[in-house]
């Protein structure tokens, strides 16, 4: 476990989970690595910081507002979006740097303008919810703009915490799909952004493709009313962030290679084609900013075969904050994933329980993904296949929450089974509910 002397700074620990017996021939090693981050700012609070006013870590915050025509049907939505901005300001830690940015097929600075951010504090808040009241809908939608613009707000400032709130109603319409991702991929690194969609009118693939691209949370506010609630629950997560830009590191023996990395408690992420080479068989695997808080990875390896009773070093996992100098900080928790070849059928054919949960819970993604893309398409045999296995995926790992969003889709006959019928209407929020929210797992029952 990581032992800092300053304080406020939380500890990382590393747990691995696996079964490191082999059979005779075997060459694939998979590992469950349960990273928890303890004791920082925010011990003692339900979500957000425990810091004494002007103390925590230096963060800066833009927050994207969509102010796109559509905004203003109903006209209610555009007062809410400006509401729960101004409660997410509220939620503001004192000495936070912020900004707030309007979003159409351009982007302009709301609050405080001159291509800088405010420092939070009475006055400068106050400030930001008049300037707030100017906000009004009218023009199109071009989200790469919006993200440029608040990656440029938030380098301006020395801040080690760099986070984005990102609001849309609506499709990109006013940009090509190859400027957003050339957007997203000069602002991947760069700051962590959370995107939310309000209404049934936008594109889960875009707000879940932004969140994930930028190592966020992706989520959809079907009632307008729910805005400012779930913006000062974002807010609150993000002033309980201590440490920003938080690498796994992933060092290998010579003849193994990594066949996947991927996040998979909270989420399901893939993370193994974000790789940044770190040295001799080492590489680094982003994971975003860190307060209190616990994630679990899933690792697979393939390891050169070895004879039995031999034993090897398949992997070793540790965590670095790579600095401005090239060099890194190395957190100080480390897991080691191990190979042992044995002769014992019941050792090596035995499956780690942490493993088989989340082998399942990607599964329950990718079936929800497929089954919704299936029925899209008019295909309702395959459609039906898949979220049957989805449901009966559900009901196995206990993941109450996806049951019950697969239940407003489906008719479920026998959860055990995956037997369910397509539901002959379904409405559009659901159906938008259970695809963005469909990479949440829960983990494993003790």
């Amino acid at each position: 476990m990581a032992n800092f002397s300053k304080s406020n700074v939380p500890q990382f620990s590393v747990d691995v989970y696996q079964n490191e017996y082999l059979p005779d021939g075997g060459r694939e090693v998979n590992a469950i690595v349960t990273v928890t981050s303890t004791g920082g700012g925010t011990v003692g609070s339900v979500a957000g910081p425990s810091y004494a006013p002007g103390q925590g870590p230096a963060a800066g915050v833009a927050i994207m507002v969509d102010c796109s025509g559509s905004m203003d049907y109903p006209p209610t939505k555009m007062r809410n979006a400006r509401d729960a901005t101004a409660a997410a300001i509220d939620t503001l830690r004192d000495g936070t740097h912020f900004a707030v940015i309007g979003g159409t097929h351009v982007a302009k600075e709301v609050y405080p303008g001159d291509g800088r951010l405010a420092v939070a504090d009475r006055s400068t808040r106050e400030q930001a919810k008049q300037a707030l009241r100017r906000l009004s809908a009218g023009g199109g939608t071009a989200i790469g703009t919006w993200l440029r613009l608040a990656d440029r707000l938030l380098s301006s400032a020395d801040v080690a915490i760099r986070h984005g709130i990102l609001l849309t109603d609506g499709r990109n319409e006013h940009e090509s799909p190859e400027d957003l991702k050339a957007a997203l991929d000069s602002c991947a690194g760069r700051f962590t952004c959370d995107a939310r969609g309000v209404g049934t009118d936008w594109e889960v693939k875009e707000v879940t493709g932004i969140a994930s691209a930028l190592l966020g949370t992706a989520d959809i506010v079907a009632d307008p009313t729910g805005l400012a609630a779930d913006f000062t629950q974002m807010m609150e997560t993000a002033m309980g962030k201590e440490v920003a830009d938080v690498a796994l590191r992933l060092w290998t023996p010579v003849g193994t290679t990594i066949k996947f990395v991927k996040q998979v408690a909270p989420t399901v992420e893939e993370l193994t084609g974000r790789r940044i080479e770190a040295g001799p068989r080492a590489g680094d695997y982003p994971t975003g900013s860190w307060g209190d808080e616990s994630r679990d990875y899933h690792i697979c390896v393939e390891v050169p075969t070895a004879g039995l009773g031999q034993e090897m070093l398949a992997a070793r996992v540790s965590l670095v904050v790579p600095q401005s100098d090239g060099s890194v900080q190395n957190l100080g928790a480390q897991g080691l994933v191990r190979a042992v070849w044995t002769d014992d059928m019941v050792a090596s054919t035995s499956i780690n329980p942490q493993v088989a949960h989340y082998t399942g819970q990607a599964e329950l993604a990718q079936a929800i993904q497929q089954g919704l893309d299936l029925r899209k398409a008019g295909d309702m045999d395959g459609a039906t296949a898949k979220l049957g296995r989805a449901v009966q995926l559900a009901s196995a790992s206990g993941n109450a929450d996806t049951a019950k969003l697969l239940a407003k889709v489906v008719d479920v006959v026998d959860a055990a089974t995956g037997t369910v019928r397509l539901k002959a209407k379904v409405a559009e929020a659901d159906e938008m509910t259970l695809e963005t929210r469909s990479t949440k797992t829960v983990r494993v029952k003790k």
